[in-house]
């Protein structure tokens, strides 16, 4: 019997590992393309950067009621409609003969992926139980973010040989065959775990009334807007002049998101020093001071400055969903995960949009400046706020939506 669990233990981690590449790689392909989508449509970097928000706004808008559905159709059916069919709408994606059509088909694929990220860690805690769930939840972020930066590399990389179109079918094929490891290794809860909702629409009211889970709603989606805006003019600031950088060794910044698997493993240890509220401001200040050394004409102080705020940008979005998740009262912690999710991917969506406008009226600087002000009001937010455990630990399986 404990040989057979631990074959299902490696079969889950593995399946949700796969998973979370397929997802993640597929959610932020375009964002590399985005200078060569813009040239190819005569966009402007804000209209070019819809490309990728209109995929994560629709998933902020739809993982909580896929969330509510798993709950009737079971979370291991969800999760495989999700894989296969965001896998099948990135295949269509070379196809699109038009802007309009490639962001009608982003959004759906943005539906399709939230199917997820927002269940993921629930069927975990079904299949292998509260004791078992550690190390697969792990190997879930780590997935997630592998795929983030495997579909921002692999797009970037090979668009200077392919086009946008083969960049975007590269990562398909990648999101393929990570998609059929999931259908054959991951396996069905056990009979009669599955639970009907109640009590869905009280629990998010409880969600929203506590003054320290909105600071920590308000951290993800500012300090995501800022992030997602700032790797979302990066492929324009790299190419442009006068680093003129061509798109394969641009893409290469995007090897500075390995920086955020780091600082979010060692995020538990600095609250446990320092408390959260410490250490939320640090990371925060330290996302700041990365975006500020990309503001000279620099290639090694852009490529410094991208490593720092991606550390701390990771380090305060695990903090701030560990914050979250201790202080959510028990009966409302799936609604807690969700607003969070739904914050941080509304971030991605809203901010990314914005900041790539902003950059393409008046440049990186004024960027630079806007994404700070963002981070000066999350930090605003988490300063003022009161916990109840302001120094106690996150739960060390806390929810993480990393991409």
């Amino acid at each position: 019997m404990a040989v057979e669990q631990r074959v299902k233990v490696r079969h889950v981690t593995v399946a949700v590992a796969a998973a979370g590449i397929c997802s993640f790689a597929l959610l932020y392909a375009p964002q590399p393309l985005l200078p060569q989508l813009a040239e190819r449509f005569a966009l402007d970097p804000g209209r070019a950067s819809l490309a990728v928000s209109v995929a994560t706004g629709a998933l902020a808008i739809m993982v909580l009621p896929i969330a509510v559905l798993s709950e009737f159709v079971g979370r291991r059916p969800v999760i495989l409609g999700s894989v296969l069919a965001s896998v099948a709408l990135g295949l269509l994606l070379p196809l699109a003969p038009s802007f309009e059509v490639l962001l009608v088909l982003r959004a759906v694929q943005g539906v399709a992926i939230a199917g997820f990220p927002g269940i993921a860690a629930a069927y975990l805690v079904e299949v292998l139980g509260r004791a078992g769930v550690a190390a697969a939840v792990g190997a879930m972020i780590a997935g997630n973010t592998v795929g983030g930066m495997l579909g921002r590399l692999a797009g970037g990389v090979s668009t200077e040989w392919f086009g946008w179109r083969g960049a975007l079918l590269v990562v398909a094929v990648l999101a393929l065959l990570c998609a059929l490891l999931t259908v054959l290794l991951l396996p069905r809860p056990p009979a009669g775990d599955r639970r009907r909702p109640r009590g869905a629409i009280s629990g998010i009211a409880v969600a929203v009334r506590q003054p320290v889970l909105l600071a920590q709603y308000a951290v993800a989606l500012l300090a995501m807007g800022s992030f997602v805006a700032l790797y979302n003019a990066a492929g324009f600031r790299l190419t442009g002049a006068p680093l003129a950088l061509s798109p394969a060794v641009a893409s290469l910044v995007f090897l500075a998101y390995a920086m955020g698997a780091v600082s979010s493993a060692t995020a538990g240890q600095l609250v446990a020093r320092f408390g959260r509220r410490r250490s939320l401001l640090t990371a925060l200040a330290i996302t700041v001071l990365g975006a500020l050394l990309t503001l000279p004409d620099s290639l090694p102080l852009i490529v410094l400055g991208f490593i720092v705020l991606t550390g701390g940008f990771f380090a305060a979005h695990a903090v701030a969903n560990g914050w979250a998740a201790a202080e959510a009262p028990e009966r409302v912690r799936g609604q807690t995960a969700g607003l969070y999710t739904l914050a941080y991917y509304l971030g991605s969506s809203v901010g990314g949009t914005a900041g790539s406008v902003v950059y393409g009226h008046a440049g990186w600087a004024a960027l630079v400046a806007a994404v700070s002000a963002w981070l000066a009001l999350a930090a605003v937010a988490a300063a003022v706020v009161s916990g109840r455990a302001v120094r106690t630990p996150p739960p060390p399986a806390a929810r993480r939506p990393p991409g």
